[in-house]
């Protein structure tokens, strides 16, 4: 008889523990309304929420980093966004949006909810020297692409201290970056080798309050502040801030039309990946000083930055400060 009960023990705790795997696995790869939203960000559970002095494998000094945010309802709102150089917003699976931030001339205490990142970041990011990717994860097959790119893939189990868990939302939605436990020190402009130009507003333009732009399951929009001069960021509707209270505002909005497409990769229920292809020739928008200017970009190979020229071929110049960039379907 005792052999019988322990024999029932073990087969009631192998029960257990399987359920308790299937839910924490179920409540990763869901966002609040239920749906699932890419299957990814399966992370291991070494990441820790204390400041513990953990090193890392820090790349070289003067590389950026670009740190992919999650970007649905349930994560915002953000933390260290406002600190980043450029934010790029590109669309993903469903519709959705998520956005990629650059930092180089400064590093905020922490950054997040950290994501996954997708293959159209791989092209995205060789316009930089050898940049550090702080992502949560991939699907298993580009796993071996972002291996071979000439990038440092920080991901969370490989990067003791650098990464922890927010309590203040659920999972996939709460995990955060401390930049400085990955760079040694801040990169610098140098870093930021986009090929945007900045100096004087450009001739012409027409004035302009305030610009939406839309994706399927998502919806950006900047409104001009005089007081501030600078764009205020909304995002479906709501003002974007910080989980600190700062409001998110660019300098200059880049609306850029490009070429989105099927990629190779599906996520967990079937939904293909859309590839957002930057390297080419367009058009784009740019907002700055209150006004939008029509413009031209061209990027001839991934390695190139994107050079951006005003409609009479002149170079469209930026102001000085944060630049959002959105991926556009041409």
């Amino acid at each position: 008889m005792g052999q019988m009960a322990r024999r029932r023990r073990r087969t009631m705790t192998a029960a257990l523990l399987a359920a308790a795997v299937a839910a924490s696995l179920a409540s990763g790869c869901t966002t609040p309304g239920g749906s699932n939203e890419d299957g990814r960000g399966q992370i291991p559970d070494s990441t820790n929420t204390t400041d513990d002095d953990g090193a890392s494998t820090a790349p070289a000094p003067g590389s950026a980093l670009a740190v992919k945010i999650d970007n649905v309802r349930g994560a915002r709102p953000s933390t260290g966004l406002d600190a980043a150089d450029i934010v790029y917003a590109e669309q993903v699976e469903g519709g959705l949006s998520r956005l990629m931030a650059v930092y180089a001339t400064k590093l905020p205490p922490a950054v997040g909810p950290v994501r996954s990142a997708r293959e159209s970041d791989l092209e995205l990011l060789r316009q930089f020297n050898e940049p550090t990717l702080a992502f949560s994860g991939a699907q298993s097959k580009l796993l071996p692409l972002i291996d071979k790119a000439p990038l440092h893939a920080a991901l969370p189990g490989k990067e003791p201290g650098a990464y922890y868990r927010g309590t203040d939302r659920p999972i996939p939605h709460n995990l955060y970056l401390r930049p400085q436990r990955l760079l040694p020190e801040t990169p610098g402009a140098d870093a930021l080798t986009t090929g945007f130009k900045y100096g004087a507003l450009p001739a012409g333009g027409e004035a302009e309050n305030s610009r939406t732009v839309g994706f399927p399951a998502a919806r950006f929009t900047f409104t001009w502040s005089e007081s501030s001069e600078r764009w205020l960021v909304s995002m479906d509707g709501t003002p974007t801030v910080t989980t600190d209270g700062k409001r998110v505002a660019a300098a200059t909005v880049v609306v850029q039309y490009v070429k989105v497409r099927e990629s190779r990769f599906h996520d967990s229920l079937g939904n293909n990946s859309p590839y957002t292809e930057t390297v080419g020739s367009g058009t784009a928008k740019v907002l700055r000083d209150g006004k939008a200017f029509d413009a031209e970009w061209k990027r001839p190979s991934a390695t190139d930055g994107t050079e951006f020229t005003t409609t009479n071929g002149k170079p469209m110049n930026f102001a000085k400060g944060q630049v959002w960039v959105v991926f556009a379907k041409a």
